[in-house]
């Protein structure tokens, strides 16, 4: 079945309200950059603040504040409170400011397209506040009346993230009922954000509030998916390939600071074990609005599909390899143990070899797996060309070999139209194939 493609949608903004959504834009996007800059002082403070009470209650109400023991391991490595401020507040604004800036360049070069407006907005907003509001709260816990210019950003964050998820990159809903989703998820997410006392008296309603949000986002997803499949064109393919490669990277690069795993694996619960894990989550998480700048800007010069193709082929190596180095090593430890009674260095030795045997035969079965569930036409093609290959090796009929051209240009071309004209000394011959 064919892909039904709407027509285009008029997305340009012209006369007053062109005029009308710059100043808004600016307007908020000064409002965001103040909350940015004005909350350094706080932030430092806050992060120089030593959290006296329990664990628990520290790392609930006391977000990344050193505590007691938190002040004698930073000493160990050879850093200061002060240090440990300065460096958490470093990385905030280096992250608050790439994701204003992305926004701020997509303003410049797109705002007269509203989608491009949208998504300008949705930066300047989301990544300056929304997803992390360590700053923003310090900025409002030092100085109260930075409460309401706060607040005004984070709901322009949370109704632009709705909208540019439901919306991208045609501008409109698909299907049109999911207008009410967007509606829904709005106002479960203002409300969530501005009342969130109001959950957490009740565990139930946590679950129903986590099983609410679960259901949006699937729907989100499902809508994203219809559109790829009944609405897009080919650029907008490309572009929500792009988002969509972005996002899913950055959020699962997210994982190892959002899993609750024993950190006393890694050192400990320490503020230098928190200050990586920090790096690591910001980083994971530029890749959101640096592909979203591909795909709004400049998708036509990339080939994501052989970045997706690749990142896929060897992010699935490296996950396999690593379990199994370290299943290797664990169980020939274990081996090692029951023979001989103590631990080998052999075991790291043979799982280390083995690896190595192994990444080239295992590379090779991965990308053909991938290739062929996946990327299945190019497959195809590359199949067709490769016994076409071998029979052109083989072959002596002129005749039979044009036909077999014909039909291969055909499978891996699809054109609507194919036409082969052979020069002989007499009458030229020619053959032609109409789909």
């Amino acid at each position: 079945m064919s892909a039904r493609v709407s027509p285009p949608a008029t997305s340009s903004l012209r006369g007053r309200w062109l005029l009308l959504a710059r100043t808004a834009w600016v307007a908020v996007a000064i409002l965001a950059l103040a909350v940015v800059l004005f909350s350094v002082p706080s932030s430092f403070e806050h992060y120089r603040s030593v959290c006296t009470a329990a664990s628990e209650v520290c790392s609930e109400r006391a977000v990344r504040q050193p505590t007691s023991e938190g002040v004698s391991a930073l000493r160990d490595v050879g850093l200061s409170v002060r240090s440990y401020a300065i460096l958490n507040v470093a990385i905030d604004k280096v992250f608050q400011l790439v994701w204003f800036a992305v926004g701020a360049i997509i303003f410049w070069r797109r705002s007269d397209d509203r989608m491009a407006l949208l998504t300008s907005l949705f930066l300047v907003t989301f990544g300056t506040i929304a997803i992390d509001n360590t700053d923003a709260e310090a900025l409002v816990s030092s100085f109260p009346a930075w409460w309401l210019p706060v607040q005004g950003v984070l709901i322009v964050g949370v109704v632009c993230v709705a909208l540019f998820f439901f919306l991208f990159p045609g501008g409109r809903f698909a299907p049109p009922w999911t207008r009410w989703l967007a509606v829904a998820f709005i106002a479960f997410q203002l409300f969530r954000d501005l009342f969130p006392e109001f959950y957490s008296r009740s565990p139930a309603l946590e679950i129903i509030s986590y099983l609410g949000f679960l259901g949006i986002v699937v729907s989100l997803v499902w809508s994203q998916v219809y559109r790829y499949r009944r609405v897009s064109s080919p650029a907008q393919r490309q572009q929500t390939k792009w988002v969509v490669f972005g996002t899913t990277l950055g959020v699962a690069g997210t994982f190892p600071s959002q899993l609750p795993v024993d950190l006393s694996l890694v050192g400990g619960d320490t503020p230098l074990t928190l200050l990586l894990l920090k790096v690591g989550f910001a980083l994971s998480f530029l890749l959101i609005p640096l592909s979203i700048s591909v795909a709004v800007l400049r998708s036509h010069l990339f080939d994501i599909d052989l970045l997706i193709n690749r990142t896929l082929v060897y992010g699935s190596l490296t996950a396999m390899l690593v379990a199994l180095y370290f299943g290797g090593i664990v169980l020939l430890q274990s081996l090692f143990v029951v023979l001989t009674g103590e631990k080998s260095t052999l075991a790291v030795v043979a799982s280390t070899l083995a690896i190595a045997a192994l990444f080239n035969p295992l590379r090779r079965r991965i990308q053909s797996f991938i290739d062929r569930r996946f990327f299945r036409s190019k497959y195809d093609a590359a199949r067709t060309l490769d016994a076409f290959s071998a029979k052109l090796r083989e072959e002596t009929d002129l005749s039979a070999l044009n036909a077999e051209l014909v039909g291969v240009v055909r499978e891996t071309m699809q054109p609507s139209h194919v036409s082969l004209w052979v020069r002989s000394d007499t009458v030229p011959q020619r053959r032609e194939h109409t789909d």
